[in-house]
């Protein structure tokens, strides 16, 4: 079997694009693959019509590792996160031909499953007025569809510090949220790296009464020493990784021990196989995996293949019960969250379980998706201008 071609399609909404590659082979067999660009979509196109030429075609989609290898070091460059995004969709596309072939899940290839569920956590509910009582209305919504976890970021616009008044306010939104939740409930704090280690720390301190499962990207990714300064002042887990695009670029963070959740993206760091390394490196650390997964149903579905079968795998996020729901129909099989469970339940359907419904991903055109957390309002997902 080899490959002839690879096709692209973009699900466009208001904040962000799906990149969605199928790859096509003489054997008529067709996987899919997904990822999620912040302002490079067009970049991650140009990429992969180079890569088609220079790597992929004629390939064997079989040979999933010696592909990924001559993607990545092939054209002597050091990959960063377009490439590694272009050779995730690939990458994930390959995984669900052979399963298909084969006639088996992914995850059987993997090694076989660990667990029959995957627990959720719902993102991109609170867009909404940010208020504690819209907030409020919003989380009971999300336990009411089942959820038994959900992640927030109540900070605004903060970047390095944040002020006693707006510090209040965001204790305040917290104490809604878990008023509406309850206390069995998981509540994620993010920080999507805002805060210098001081004020991370101390806001870290000032809502710890509202129990978080953890607290993610506390600190920019880029300075791990500045991570440990406020790992080691907090008794919260702390969790970050889903800005870094090679998993060997997570060997300083194992060896600091300063995490106690990795959250690599399948779309940005090679795909499923490069994920499923990266969670077995972190089981060596006693680390658990949390993949942020901020894209379709295609890159939900081939995270749960690491989640089926990955023993340290915590729990995945799950934007599209929420945040623009109506592009689900552009997969077909797409996963679903049980309502009795608060969980993802294993598939035995070939492949990844998903395919892509490439008419209805055409009445989601290409869009100039704009996602800047710095600017007011942000956590609505609706741009300046969209008239969303």
């Amino acid at each position: 079997m080899r490959i002839t071609e690879i096709s692209t399609h973009v699900v466009g909404t208001p904040w962000r694009n799906l990149t969605y590659v199928q790859v096509h082979t003489d054997e008529g067999i067709t996987g899919v693959g997904e990822t999620r660009m912040l302002g490079h979509t067009d970049a991650l196109l140009g990429y992969l019509k180079e890569a088609e030429a220079n790597h992929i075609l004629g390939s064997d989609p079989f040979a999933v590792e010696d592909l990924v290898r001559r993607m990545k070091y092939g054209d002597y460059g050091r990959a960063g996160e377009i490439v590694m995004s272009g050779i995730a969709v690939i990458e994930m596309a390959c995984w669900d031909i052979k399963g298909k072939a084969l006639g088996v899940p992914v995850w059987q290839l993997l090694g076989g499953k660990v667990t029959d569920k995957v627990k959720a956590y719902a993102n991109g509910w609170y867009t909404t007025e940010r208020t504690p009582e819209a907030y409020h209305k919003a989380a009971q919504g999300v336990v009411e569809r089942g959820y038994r976890a959900l992640k927030i970021d109540p900070f605004g616009t903060g970047h390095f510090e944040l002020d006693h008044e707006q510090t209040l306010y965001a204790v305040s939104l917290i104490e809604a949220v878990r008023d509406a939740i309850g206390p069995d409930a998981e509540l994620m704090l993010e920080m999507h790296g805002r805060f210098s280690p001081s004020t991370a720390v101390r806001l870290a301190r000032e809502l710890a009464p509202f129990k978080p499962a953890w607290l993610e990207e506390p600190v920019p990714p880029e300075n791990l020493k500045a991570l440990r300064k406020v790992a080691e002042k907090v008794d919260i887990p702390v969790a970050t990784g889903e800005r870094i695009h090679d998993r060997i670029e997570f060997r300083e963070l194992f060896e600091d021990q300063s995490v106690d959740i990795v959250q690599p993206d399948v779309g940005h760091i090679g795909g499923i196989w490069e994920t499923r390394k990266l969670a077995a490196t972190a089981e060596t650390h006693y680390m658990l995996v949390a993949p942020h997964n901020v894209g379709g149903s295609v890159l939900t579905a081939a995270s749960l293949q690491v989640g089926f079968t990955s023993p340290n795998f915590k729990i995945l996020e799950h934007f599209n019960d929420f945040a623009d729901a109506e592009i689900k129909k552009v997969v077909k099989g797409a996963p679903v969250v049980d309502p009795e469970d608060g969980c993802f339940h294993l598939s035995d359907a070939p492949g990844l379980g998903v395919e892509l419904d490439t008419d209805a991903a055409a009445e989601f055109p290409q869009q100039q998706a704009r996602f800047d957390l710095w600017a007011e309002g942000w956590e609505q997902r609706k741009p300046k201008g969209t008239g969303a």
